[in-house]
């Protein structure tokens, strides 16, 4: 079973948005449903109902390297100052990079829980607006 901190950081990593104390969530009661063929069940539902393996593959390949993914980004401003050092040269693309690599994982997570990315981390695709 995960915990209520993996429980937090999956749905934070989904790109859905904090629940508070304001509403429970509960089997029934969530603001994030998916469709599986004719069934339609919340995000919490599904995360309360893994198997040992997939509760396995979640925790240890999803949420591990999310949580070492994450932990990097701050990480870049230690090289902001630098843009060669000797024989080093500063990547230009660190951020992007490693803001391209997080989301992916995000994404990758979502296709395995089954759930569509949240307005947090949307499709991956480029939004135009016009103002």
């Amino acid at each position: 079973m995960l915990t209520d901190a993996q429980m937090t950081d999956v749905r934070r990593f989904m790109g859905y948005q904090l629940v508070g104390t304001t509403m429970p969530i509960t089997g029934s009661q969530d603001l994030v449903y998916g469709r599986f063929g004719m069934v339609i069940m919340s995000l919490y539902a599904r995360l309360t109902t893994l198997s040992a393996s997939e509760e396995s593959v979640l925790i240890n390949t999803y949420l591990t390297n999310l949580y070492a993914l994450e932990t990097a980004i701050p990480a870049v401003s230690a090289n902001l100052d630098t843009d060669q050092a000797a024989v080093w040269k500063h990547n230009a693309r660190e951020l992007a990079d490693r803001d391209r690599l997080f989301d992916s994982w995000r994404r990758r997570m979502c296709g395995f829980i089954g759930f569509a990315p949240g307005p947090g981390l949307g499709n991956g695709g480029i939004s135009l607006v016009r103002g």
